[in-house]
């Protein structure tokens, strides 16, 4: 049986409709500025854990500690 040439031409307004809103769904999850957000905010997370915190402030006075005794001495 022959397709009525509008409904086809329907068919193909949809599917094209429903391309776009893929392809519009991909560039959003594909977006760099997503992924270096999302990147912040899990480094951001991190930095507030009191362990991770400390252990970093020690570090760095440390660090301070023997750049300045190398410059002293």
């Amino acid at each position: 049986m022959a397709r009525d040439p509008e409904n086809i031409q329907q068919e193909i307004e949809k599917t094209r409709d429903a391309l776009a809103a893929s392809l519009d769904a991909l560039t959003d999850r594909a977006n760099p500025k997503r992924f270096v957000d999302s990147g912040k905010q899990q480094v951001q997370a991190k930095l507030d854990d009191p362990k991770i915190r400390y252990a970093l402030i020690g570090v760095g006075v440390i660090l301070a500690a023997a750049v300045l005794k190398k410059l002293f001495s």
